[in-house]
């Protein structure tokens, strides 16, 4: 498995619009009307910036921020996984953001890995 980079940096905010308002005014981050950017650092590779509401459930409650590494090719990255005996706590989901997978590491926090 070949990891190429932050596929995104995702994290719960008590107060969104002023999260938000922070870091459009203090960073200049275009924050956008989905909650957060795309903030591209070279030609092909993106790292999402995103905020998510305290009762969201994308991922777990308890977990303050999860990380989203993407990944080159999903179907060699699973295999690798199953070959590691690490299990998916969640099936592949295929969007028009591209396919995405998800992992727990030891400490029970959930990980994102994403082709797009």
């Amino acid at each position: 498995m070949l990891i190429k980079g932050f596929g995104g940096i995702f994290w719960r905010t008590k107060n969104l619009d002023a999260i938000k308002k922070w870091y459009s005014e203090v960073l200049m981050i275009d924050i956008q009307n989905w909650n957060g950017a795309i903030i591209t650092p070279q030609s092909g590779n993106q790292t999402v910036f995103s905020f998510f509401s305290e009762d969201d459930n994308y991922f777990p409650k308890n977990q303050q921020v999860m990380l989203n590494f993407q990944v080159e090719n999903l179907e060699e990255s699973m295999k690798h996984l199953k070959e590691m005996g690490v299990d998916l706590v969640k099936e592949q989901e295929n969007s028009e953001y591209g396919k995405f997978i998800w992992i727990e590491d030891p400490e029970g926090r959930r990980i994102e890995l994403w082709e797009k």
